[in-house]
């Protein structure tokens, strides 16, 4: 996802209001999220829906990772020569 550009992409909410068409299509354009303000403070943030879905894959990998590394600080995992043993072995069949 690119990165926010303060003087474009931060824009009052009665300004989206008053020109939805042209905020989608910038963001559509730009693939950089807007976020919206109502009185000065950031209350939404508008994106595209492709770059959306990028980011919740990432988000999804990361929760992945995250629980492996408590699984592995319980004591729960195994060896790297026990679990390659078992990803070979199920490619087998």
């Amino acid at each position: 996802m690119n990165n926010v550009k303060v003087d474009e992409d931060i824009r009052p909410l009665s300004e989206f209001r008053a020109g939805v068409a042209s905020f989608v299509k910038q963001v559509n354009e730009t693939r950089r999220p807007m976020v919206l303000t109502q009185h000065g403070r950031g209350v939404a943030v508008l994106m595209d829906v492709r770059e959306y879905a990028k980011m919740q894959e990432r988000l999804e990998l990361l929760e992945d990772v995250h629980r492996a590394e408590e699984q592995l600080a319980a004591g729960e995992g195994i060896p790297h020569k026990a679990a390659k043993a078992r990803a070979l072995k199920g490619l087998k069949r």
